[in-house]
């Protein structure tokens, strides 16, 4: 555990160390993809304890069920 620490550790120092433009390239190249894949897992994870409670079936019944159709304006006569 102290190897993966002192390795972080130096990344840290690394980034750190680096001027600004190229610290935030590592840093946005190095987030955006644990970004995402915290999102996709989290979608998934919802996704399935949400079927288990059956809150998706209420979802899917107003999806199904026909929008009510708006007014039509009549045209008075001039």
């Amino acid at each position: 555990m102290h190897r993966i620490a002192g390795w972080w550790d130096g990344v840290e120092l690394w980034v750190a160390g680096l001027p600004f433009v190229p610290q935030f390239a590592v840093v946005l190249a190095a987030m955006v993809p644990v970004c995402f894949a915290i999102a996709y897992l989290l979608d998934r994870v919802l996704r399935v304890g949400l079927r288990a409670l059956g809150r998706d079936r209420v979802a899917a019944q107003e999806a199904v069920a026909p929008a009510a159709q708006p007014r039509r304006m009549r045209k008075e006569a001039a």
